[in-house]
């Protein structure tokens, strides 16, 4: 059994992660949520799973928090440092980073130096601290697994039995027969915009940008999606990730989000991983 702590609870990502704990009892046991600030909904996920540390990042949320928590004596710990104590915390195993943007780094490299499994979804840590975050894996010997559902399909797609185990290293960071592999192709569905033509840009609203059709995400990553920001974020991540240079990566649009990714061999094959959109797949 896994004991996990899920650093963004309350996000996208980590109310699907808790769907998934909630649907595996036996495989899985959270023991510490994290979140920015909504405190009301952290506590109710505390008291749902018998959580008994939660770490709230805005300190005067944190206060509230402490307030609701300790009726159920649940331990609220606060500010970024709380974030990243948690993400150090003895009765786990892996930690979940689905915080967003820079926040991730600290509590992140704080989980590999407690020599915990990471599984990533932020995808920036490695944009930001790729060299020192994957290093700081390799001599703590643990462990990272990659969330975003196209860097997953590229981690399914090789482990894949298709794949002789002796080309293939079992973390994500150490050569995947990088002599095998010719080209990582991650898709994109080309966000709420990708079929529609004629699109005066200077006057696209918020509203529309977030009109994801394909997957329900947080603000900044649909935004990043709608921009196409976000394939280029995945490709410095894939870089780390797979030791693949980032002339060997390449992106293919495809809006109905089924084919996640594809690994091209040097002899023309392709393995790819398929699925519906949902990240409780790659989770």
């Amino acid at each position: 059994m896994r004991s996990v702590v899920i650093l963004g609870s309350t996000g996208s990502i980590g109310e699907n992660a808790l769907k998934v704990a909630e649907a595996l009892p036996d495989a899985v046991r959270v023991v510490g949520l994290a979140t920015r600030a909504k405190v009301s909904r952290v506590i109710d996920q505390a008291l749902q799973f018998g959580v008994q540390v939660v770490a709230v990042e805005d300190r005067a949320a944190a206060a509230e928090a402490a307030a609701l928590a300790r009726p159920h004596g649940i331990q609220v710990w606060a500010g970024a440092e709380g974030v990243a104590a948690l993400a150090g915390l003895a009765a786990a195993d892996t930690v979940l980073c689905a915080l967003v943007g820079l926040a991730g780094l600290q509590p992140v490299l704080t989980a590999l130096e407690a020599g915990k499994d990471v599984a990533l979804a932020t995808k920036e840590v490695l944009v930001s601290a790729g060299e020192l975050v994957m290093r700081r894996r390799a001599e703590a010997g643990v462990s990272l697994l990659p969330v975003d559902s196209e860097h997953s399909a590229l981690f399914q797609c090789l482990q894949s039995p298709a794949f002789s185990p002796a080309c293939v290293r079992t973390r994500a960071g150490e050569p995947a027969a990088e002599a095998r592999v010719a080209r990582l192709v991650l898709t994109a569905s080309g966000g709420p915009f990708a079929a529609r033509h004629g699109i005066d840009f200077e006057r696209v609203t918020p509203e529309q940008a977030l009109d994801h059709p394909r997957w329900t995400m947080g603000r900044k990553v649909t935004i990043d999606s709608a921009t196409m920001m976000n394939k280029g974020l995945e490709i410095m991540e894939a870089q780390w990730l797979f030791n693949v240079p980032a002339e060997r990566i390449g992106v293919a649009v495809h809006p109905e989000s089924i084919v996640h990714s594809l690994v091209t061999f040097v002899d023309g094959t392709q393995l790819a991983q398929l699925s519906v959109p949902d990240m409780r797949f790659p989770i």
